[in-house]
């Protein structure tokens, strides 16, 4: 039975149609853009598409919206709308394009295919798959409104931060519960993410866990090994202190207050913090106080892949996450992840990394000075980096077609 793969950007680089494609199971992959290295529309878009493309799916059969999507993009930006009004009217736009695109695929209407979509942006297209009889399953990207809440009860905590956050609108939610309604199988990639849409009344029996994938073909070529061997210095000191790496939406979700305020507690220590990704709290520079902090903003994916080669331990201190493909990234590179229980369960305690008995500032403070004390502790975790074979490709391509074979 063929999968139609609906995919609003280019989240965990196409991992779900990549791992469909290589089992002969993907019919289409429906995106918004779709952009080859070649195409006129990288340059023309700044390099703001050059993401919307990846080489695993180069035969594959695609489609996608490429001059409507930046049409919307222009209109929104004109129109100034804020940040919800915004995505609402991304998902919205998106789910027409795909209906309109499946009913003039006459293909489509000749067999019944499995359709799979993200959430949020699959009401309408679920709607239809429904009335032709086609399974359909909802892949969640986050623990839904549980997660709301905790970075509401962050932003009530630390309000100078906050900037312009707000909580989504009653009407979000409506649309993502009759998602939920519509689907027959829910995925989740976490625990954290399971147990949090139970305690927002999904049924148990409706949740699948399949964790995310990650390949070498991420970064560079497939048969390329990114992993590297790491050496420590005996001590780390001012001269040479140790590089903590966060990347990804510096935001409070993410944990990022309580960074910062761990940092300020080790300003006098041998210790640099590296801040990558787009800042989305308000007084970042002055949360950090005089702690050594450096604020790169948004990297391209081969500067990132350079910062977490020159980084010695990545840190995720996460207070909310589907999963964090981010910790992926950082094992394949043979870096050691602090992280919290709140995402996905990629850490070892101990093995390779440390997982915060909860994400405080005083639990980072203190697993950060513990591997500042101990570099051949980071050594030996080091040394055990690596993506282990539950969150490859292949092993993603296994559960989801053992899923569609128990549809």
């Amino acid at each position: 039975m063929k999968w139609i793969c609906c995919q609003l950007g280019a989240r965990e680089h196409y991992a779900v149609p990549r791992a469909l494609l290589s089992r002969g199971l993907l019919g289409y992959l429906v995106t918004d853009a779709w952009v080859p290295p070649s195409s006129i529309l990288t340059k023309i878009s700044a390099g703001r598409l050059a993401d919307r493309f990846h080489n695993d799916l180069s035969d594959a059969r695609v489609i996608a919206f490429n001059s409507s999507v930046i049409l919307f993009e222009t209109l929104v930006r004109a129109r100034r709308l804020n940040e919800w009004k915004t995505i609402i009217a991304r998902n919205r736009w998106f789910q027409r394009k795909v209906v309109g695109a499946l009913k003039s695929q006459p293909s489509t209407l000749k067999y019944q295919p499995i359709f799979l979509s993200y959430s949020y942006a699959a009401l309408e297209p679920f709607r239809f798959a429904k009335l032709r009889g086609w399974k359909t399953l909802l892949f969640q990207i986050d623990p839904g409104p549980e997660e709301e809440r905790i970075v509401s009860q962050e932003v009530a905590r630390v309000p100078a931060l906050a900037g312009e956050w707000h909580a989504a609108p009653a009407d979000y939610w409506a649309s993502w519960r009759q998602e939920c309604d519509f689907a027959d199988r829910i995925i989740v990639n976490s625990e954290w993410s399971r147990e949090g849409l139970i305690r927002s009344g999904i049924p148990s029996e409706k949740l699948t866990l399949i964790p995310l994938a990650y390949g070498t073909s991420e970064v560079g070529d497939k048969k390329s090994e990114i992993r590297q061997v790491r050496s420590y210095p005996v001590q780390f000191t001012q001269d040479r202190p140790m590089r903590v790496l966060f990347l990804g939406q510096v935001n409070l979700r993410k944990g990022v207050a309580r960074l910062l305020q761990a940092a300020k507690t080790l300003r006098d220590e041998p210790v640099e913090f590296w801040i990558v990704g787009p800042v989305q709290i308000a007084n970042a520079e002055t949360a950090a106080g005089n702690a050594r902090v450096k604020w790169f903003g948004s990297v391209s994916r081969k500067e990132a892949a350079e910062k977490y080669k020159a980084a010695d331990v990545f840190i995720l201190p996460t207070l909310s996450d589907g999963f964090a493909i981010t910790q992926l990234e950082a094992q394949a590179h043979g870096l050691p992840v602090i992280s919290s229980k709140c995402c996905g369960g990629v850490v070892e305690n101990g093995r390779n990394g440390i997982i915060l008995e909860e994400p405080s500032a005083a639990c980072i403070a203190a697993a950060i000075r513990d591997c500042v004390a101990h570099p051949n502790r980071l050594q030996a975790l080091a040394a055990v980096c690596y993506v282990q074979y539950e969150f490859t490709t292949d092993m993603l391509g296994q559960r989801l077609q053992e899923l569609g074979s128990a549809l």
